[in-house]
């Protein structure tokens, strides 16, 4: 296996953990660091895909305790199963979409100068909700996850499907969009959370499944790279994410996408850059 080939894997496994779970979008990431590594292809899209996989594991490692109750308590607890339900609800308009558009969505829009544009549309978005939310102006109606109906579960599930456009971000549509709908920051973020446990590895053993005949066993070390790297980046930044929210708001991540979407766009126009199609 070529060594530089790992070490790429092991970068993009940092940027996926880094950025998965911000509101920044991992995907529009991953896309723009292929772009810059010459980490590109149908095989480099698979390999993108799964290792959201490592990440999602230190998701389930960070809020082991609640996934544990959950499944013992499922058979007799009327709070296990409504929580259940609320996540497998939230989940099931991503499946639906992404077997609809999908394919369409990988061959036009993986593209730098996509991502750069909604990186920027989405900052905006977030000031917004920031500022609706300091002026008291949305008022807050649900503070756990526990406290969820399944029309809750519903629409973020629905908001979800708009990260299917690179750049867009699944955890900043889920945790604002949830905010819009009048959950808590913590109740959006949890929530945005537990809806990547179903999401993120059902579209890794998806895609690894539907695009099977372009891997072979030699590509395994290139996979397992990507996976540790991004099973512990991630686990690093969610424990900071939830500590963050705690007294903090979205806004620098705002600032972040409409800066670094402008960068791109100007680097690409004027040829500074050379943002290849990932």
């Amino acid at each position: 296996m070529d060594l530089l080939l790992l070490l790429k894997a092991a970068i993009m496994g940092v940027v996926e953990g880094l950025t998965e779970f911000l509101p920044i979008s991992s995907t529009g990431h991953l896309i723009l660091a292929g772009a810059l590594l010459g980490f590109h292809g149908e095989k480099a899209k698979v390999f993108d895909i799964a290792i959201q996989t490592g990440a999602i594991f230190a998701v389930i490692l960070v809020y082991w305790e609640r996934i544990k109750s959950t499944i013992v308590e499922l058979p007799t607890e009327r709070r296990a199963q409504k929580f259940a339900l609320n996540v497998i609800v939230g989940f099931l308009p991503a499946v639906v979409l992404a077997l609809i558009f999908g394919k369409f969505i990988k061959a036009h829009l993986f593209t730098p100068y996509v991502v750069a544009t909604t990186f920027i549309l989405g900052g905006f978005i977030i000031l917004w909700a920031e500022k609706r939310s300091a002026s008291g102006a949305g008022a807050i109606r649900v503070n756990s996850v526990d406290d969820m109906t399944v029309m809750d579960a519903l629409k973020v599930g629905l908001v979800q499907c708009l990260a299917m456009i690179p750049g867009t971000s699944r955890s900043g549509a889920t945790i604002i969009g949830g905010m819009f709908l009048g959950l808590s920051r913590k109740t959006a973020t949890d929530f945005s959370f537990f809806l990547a446990i179903p999401t993120l590895i059902g579209a890794g053993v998806y895609s690894l499944y539907k695009e099977r005949a372009l891997l072979s066993t030699a590509d395994i070390p290139l996979f397992a790279v990507g996976l540790v790297f991004s099973f512990v980046s991630a686990w690093l930044c969610v424990r900071w994410l939830l500590k963050y929210i705690s007294s903090n708001s979205f806004v620098p991540f705002a600032y972040y996408r409409i800066v670094f979407g402008v960068i791109v766009l100007v680097t690409a126009w004027t040829g500074v850059v050379s943002w290849s199609e990932a």
